[in-house]
């Protein structure tokens, strides 16, 4: 190998399969490698729920003799991981949750892309009970930390692969975002998260009636965009945004907190941080004007989307008797909204495009805070009521949620590190089908940022 093991702990996405492609590694060496950061970091980091590396190394072995006969691939003979609500042949699909799950016996069609774009899956990373919480915690497998400070979140639901991403184990990973769950915790671990269109990335059934998309978090916006690319089978499209310069734009910063019902407040740090980007973008250039959505009560027509989506969830699990007491609260509240409140809140959904998009008559990109606070504690959400965890994760992270709604595209650009060297985030969000101008401007953001030149101490 051509590259030492510390550097190439830090090897981004892209690199890796342009180490592989020229010979200066193996996939074995490269898998061999990532498993055991997997194994090291896990009694510290614990961002995986399985390791499956008799399977991985085969599949690197495999790999290195298609490279050796010539084959090509984006991906090919690459190490990377997928997070555990999406299924793969012959590991169970436990969404966080404790239980004894039969195996999957098919991969989904995100994994099948991977698959077929040459990657080797080393594992599962972890994930809150459903998806329904931005902090990676639960009786089913404990705390996952944040690399940044290990007394920290790393953020959820895809707080598993933020923590693995960030401490150097992989280069970049699949998760999902049905309220914020790549965009948070790419904000909390200092990474670029991207939250696709609706229905770019194809999955089996619709996530949560519609608001959970599966999208990529990574170091860079170009490693986030081949991987984009290889699960919504778009060929280098948006690899290309990344190139590209995206013009002068017109963006619209807004810090208002979309009406949540509850005590909100944005704290000092993550202002100033997305205040300064919106200064960064000025000297790139562009034009920033203030501006503030309207998207009144948009939050009564997520409820019911997103509790009918755990009680669906809730039914596959084993033994509901071991979930958490507020997962069998919210799948108990999805049963009473299943019917009329289900469908008036999918009927309202173009009603709110119209509502909300009419921001981008004014201006071209939304930039907000991707969270109101820097990673709480671990810990901070135990023993809390349900109705309490309810306040204590929209007072975190109240900004996210609405596009979920709209099913349209936002990506997390890195804000910075507080006072304490935590991580802060912005996030950038676009009318439908904008992901490539917004992967184009995160790029832009990215050369002059340098945020992949920033390495938690926590690191493998």
């Amino acid at each position: 190998m051509t590259t030492s093991k510390a550097d190439l702990a830090f090897t981004g996405l892209a690199e890796q399969a342009s180490l592989l492609a020229t010979g200066a590694t193996t996939s074995v060496e490269l898998t061999r490698l990532a498993l055991e950061k997997a194994e090291a970091s896990q009694p510290v980091l614990n961002a995986f729920k399985c390791l499956r590396a008799d399977e991985a190394l085969r599949e690197a072995e495999e790999a290195d003799r298609r490279l050796a006969a010539g084959e090509t691939a984006p991906l090919l003979g690459v190490p990377t991981a997928i997070k555990d609500d999406l299924d793969v042949t012959g590991l169970p699909t436990a969404f966080g949750c404790e239980g004894d799950f039969t195996v999957a016996t098919a991969d989904s069609p995100p994994v099948t892309a991977l698959r077929r774009a040459g990657a080797v899956l080393i594992g599962k990373t972890n994930t809150p009970e459903l998806g329904q919480w931005p902090f990676t915690e639960g009786p089913a497998f404990g705390a996952t930390r944040n690399p940044w400070d290990t007394e920290r979140t790393p953020g959820g639901s895809s707080g598993g692969a933020a923590a693995a991403i960030a401490s150097g184990v992989i280069a970049a990973a699949l998760g999902s975002d049905g309220a914020g769950s790549i965009r948070i915790p790419a904000a909390w671990t200092d990474l670029v998260g991207i939250k696709p269109q609706r229905g770019r990335v194809p999955t089996e059934r619709e996530l949560f009636h519609g608001l959970t998309v599966v999208g990529p978090l990574a170091r860079t916006v170009a490693d986030a965009a081949l991987l984009l690319d290889v699960a919504a089978g778009t060929g280098t499209a948006f690899q290309a945004a990344a190139r590209r310069e995206p013009g002068r734009l017109r963006i619209g910063l807004s810090i208002r907190i979309p009406f949540t019902a509850t005590k909100t407040r944005l704290d000092q740090q993550a202002h100033a941080a997305v205040v300064r980007l919106a200064e960064r973008f000025a000297e790139l250039g562009h034009e920033i004007v203030e501006v503030e959505p309207d998207y009144r009560l948009i939050g009564l027509t997520f409820l019911p989307r997103s509790l009918v989506g755990v009680r669906d969830w809730s039914r596959r699990v084993p033994d509901q008797a071991r979930l958490d007491p507020r997962t069998r609260a919210n799948a108990r509240q999805g049963s009473a909204l299943a019917g009329p409140a289900l469908r008036l809140a999918r009927a309202t959904e173009p009603l709110l495009q119209r509502q909300i998009g009419s921001v981008f008559g004014r201006v071209d990109v939304v930039l907000t805070p991707t969270t109101a606070t820097p990673p709480p504690r671990i810990g901070t959400f135990d023993k809390l009521t349900g109705w309490q965890t309810d306040q204590a994760m929209i007072a975190a992270c109240p900004y996210a949620w609405p596009w979920n709604v709209l099913g349209w595209p936002g990506v997390n650009v890195p804000a910075g590190l507080s006072r304490e060297g935590l991580p802060l985030g912005g996030q950038l969000l676009g009318p439908s089908h904008a992901e490539e101008r917004l992967i184009s401007l995160a790029a832009q953001l990215e050369e002059v940022e340098r945020w992949q030149d920033r390495k938690p101490e926590t690191a493998w």
